[in-house]
């Protein structure tokens, strides 16, 4: 098999597009991926960092709320704190709209295929209050800036997230011994949700070499992550349990453990970890190349990551330079995300179409059909993420989904359709067969037509 610039935006990037030339070679796809962050700037999404003074004026509404319950006062408190909320859950749906204009125009469309698969693999989101809509923010500042790099570096900023340490509940995790468990006199107590996550899901696998031993022992030593409003992530150390913890045989800690220290060694150990090389390399593969990936590729990818302390660059190069990555059998069904945008790359729908959409048309036009497609955006339920085998989404209500969308959301999107007899091409290029071309071209009308092309297997497919 050899590199195909078509295969290279079909299955590693988001689509074909009549304005963005394919990637010439993997080594520029790679490239791309270290190049300057262009769509961060064009479509701007909120950092966490930001994100945190919508907290902290949230905080200080509900205080007033508190202070106001049962006074004249207290309606107007309240329609604050509503208006507040409303503003949130607006520009979630508007950064809905950036995610798709990236895969759009973007010139380095695996970059966002991976931001996209790394905030999977490190699903977050808030349980409650304006948190619920700080997914976005978490992404950019914890996942997008650090998908390059070792997989130590991406590791750490995810899991000690304050996203992460509010959707598993760690933030109220304290150590039966520490200073604050003995007072509570047993009312608080050790949580083991992101000790087990990181365990399972986050570096050696469901089937990796730990016990629950290991897993009660790491909740112990992550007691003591939190975070505030004021300063993001920060160490409680009254809540931290006192002495050291063994996780897979290796010591971390000491009685006097007041700082994130061991905490970071332990997670740097985990990341370096055989089973991790092993687990990462074969969810990027099944996401990227196939469900069942050919074995000698996961062999590949591993044996790269070991080789580099967990450099994703190299991971992702053994990656591309399988011949299984540039075979023309299509083996992994598009995710809705995956789907939707990679029409409107096709269509280059206009930045402004998406940009000045009313939210309750940004619902009706994506996040609504996404979610009949089978993806809730930004709405998991569990830990695991996204499911990756195609039988999840290529089901008899996600067909029809795709379908309806395909034949009525276009020329919503776009008022003046191409020419379906262009479009065939500009959309699957040399992957379009004589049937799609001829359906394209036999339709009654644009909007048929296109939608046909859409909805097509081989546009389905990557």
């Amino acid at each position: 098999m050899t590199f195909s610039p078509e295969l290279a935006d079909i299955r590693f990037g988001c689509g074909l597009s009549p304005i963005i030339p394919s990637p010439e070679s993997p080594g520029a796809m790679l490239d791309s991926l270290v190049s300057s962050d262009e769509m961060a700037t064009a479509f701007p999404i909120e950092a966490f960092d930001v994100f945190r003074e919508r907290m902290l004026i949230d905080r200080e509404i509900i205080k007033k709320m508190k202070k106001t319950r049962g006074t004249e006062a207290f309606p107007a408190t309240r329609k604050e704190r509503r208006a507040h909320q409303a503003k949130a859950r607006k520009d979630m749906i508007k950064w809905l709209g950036h995610e798709i204009l990236r895969r759009v125009y973007t010139p380095s469309p695996m970059r966002e295929r991976l931001v996209f698969f790394w905030g999977d693999h490190f699903t977050a989101t808030g349980k409650r209050g304006i948190l619920r809509r700080a997914t976005s923010p978490y992404i950019e500042e914890a996942i997008r800036p650090n998908i390059a790099g070792r997989f130590e570096d991406l590791l750490i900023p995810a899991v000690t997230h304050p996203l992460m340490l509010n959707y598993l509940d760690q933030f109220r995790s304290v150590g039966p011994n520490s200073q604050r468990g003995v007072k509570s006199k047993g009312q608080l107590g050790l949580n083991e949700n992101l000790a087990r996550e990181i365990l399972e899901l986050h570096t050696l696998g469901v089937n990796g070499a730990y016990t629950q031993i290991d897993v009660r022992q790491l909740a112990e030593l992550l007691t003591g992550l939190s975070y505030t409003a004021n300063d993001g992530l920060v160490f409680r150390y009254k809540r931290a349990e006192p002495g050291a913890e063994t996780v897979l045989g290796k010591t971390y800690g000491d009685n006097g453990r007041q700082t994130m220290d061991p905490i970071r060694a332990v997670l740097r150990d985990l990341a370096n970890h055989p089973t991790t090389a092993r687990h990462v390399s074969s969810k990027l593969a099944v996401h990227f190349i196939s469900d069942t990936p050919a074995p000698d590729l996961v062999d590949q990818m591993t044996e790269a990551y070991l080789r580099t302390d967990g450099n994703l660059m190299s991971v992702y190069a053994a990656m591309l330079d399988h011949p299984t990555a540039w075979s023309t059998t299509f083996r992994n069904a598009k995710l809705p995300l995956d789907f939707v945008s990679s029409s409107c790359r096709a269509l280059v729908v206009a930045p402004g179409i998406i940009q000045d959409m009313r939210r309750k048309d940004m619902r009706r036009i994506f996040f609504t059909p996404m979610a009949n497609m089978g993806h809730i955006w930004q709405q998991p339920t569990g830990p695991d993420g996204l499911a990756e085998a195609d039988t999840n989404w290529i089901t008899p209500q996600g067909l029809a989904a795709r379908i309806e969308w395909a034949m009525n959301i276009p020329q919503r999107l776009k008022p003046e359709l191409p020419d379906p007899r262009v479009f065939v091409t500009e959309a699957l290029g040399s992957f379009a067969d004589s049937t799609v071309r001829f359906a394209a071209g036999a339709a009654e009308n644009k909007t048929e037509a296109i939608g046909l092309v859409l909805s097509s297997p081989a546009f389905q497919y990557r």
